[in-house]
């Protein structure tokens, strides 16, 4: 055993806990998790969205030629440029804001800020109502009347939350028009959400009725049908971990995923199996 990665998950059913593993309530940051969220009042600004627009706005993509048309396509909608994004540039990507890997996040909250009449300029800045629409989104899902909030790794607010909050935000996404939009997008584009291989993307092709959305530092967040909300974090940040971990306790809550979820291999630079990573229950 050459690395320990210790995962903390909670599901919510019904705003009660019905299963967990670790430290339920772990304070942590919603980060890229929050996409779907954050979606919302894109939906319900605009009117001539397709799956495929409302699935990049949720999407931490991989710059796959797909997924970057599917960027352009949004900002043309909003009569946008690639210069309007504010993601910046992203270490070991192409040049260019638009290969950022949330640029499809970006590029929403300029096609919602143009539909609403709201300037562009500084649309991830707190103060901004853009921002402020977001954090109402999040803290209506959540519960909460207040946040923590600090920059995401794209300049955008992102907000602290238990896990046990997350999971009931996740809970509650199909409760709402606008979030039934979005989740209804995620399942038919799911290769847009990450990509192949792709925890978040390939729970979706794996599961009927799931929809999946990671974040930095090892978090994960779901969606199941019948109202279930999960959310796993890796307490070092490793997202590696989360596969595994995700197969294990998903059998909690009656959910079985394939034999590549339980146990991954790992490869060497030569493509030959060196290793593997597999969850335990061993909390020592």
């Amino acid at each position: 055993m050459e690395a320990v990665h210790r995962v903390h998950a909670v599901a919510v059913s019904d705003g009660e806990i019905v299963a967990s593993a670790g430290d339920a309530h772990l304070v942590t940051y919603l980060r890229s998790s929050a996409k779907p969220f954050q979606a919302l009042e894109l939906v319900r600004a605009r009117d001539d969205l397709d799956d495929q627009d409302i699935a990049i706005a949720s999407a931490s993509h991989r710059a796959h030629p797909e997924q970057i048309e599917a960027v352009r396509a949004l900002l043309a909608k909003a009569g946008a440029k690639e210069d309007d994004l504010e993601c910046g540039s992203q270490d070991g990507r192409p040049e260019g804001r638009i290969y950022h890997n949330c640029s499809g996040k970006h590029a929403g909250m300029l096609a919602t800020c143009r539909a609403r009449g709201w300037r562009t300029e500084g649309y991830r800045l707190p103060g901004h109502r853009m921002q402020r629409a977001n954090y109402a989104d999040v803290a209506v899902a959540a519960g909460v009347e207040e946040m923590r909030t600090a920059a995401d790794g794209c300049g955008v607010v992102t907000w602290a939350l238990p896990l046990d909050r997350m999971a009931l935000m996740f809970s509650r996404l199909d409760t709402s028009d606008e979030g039934r939009r979005v989740t209804a997008a995620m399942r038919a584009r799911p290769e847009l959400i990450a990509g192949d291989g792709g925890t978040d993307t390939e729970l979706m092709r794996a599961l009927e009725g799931f929809v999946a959305k990671g974040g930095a530092e090892g978090l994960l967040c779901a969606a199941g049908p019948d109202g279930l909300g999960l959310a796993l974090k890796a307490e070092d940040g490793a997202y590696r971990a989360l596969r595994p971990a995700l197969a294990l306790f998903l059998r909690q809550v009656g959910s079985e995923l394939p034999d590549e979820f339980a146990e991954v291999a790992i490869h060497n630079s030569r493509g030959e199996p060196v290793g593997r990573l597999e969850a335990s229950t061993n909390k020592s």
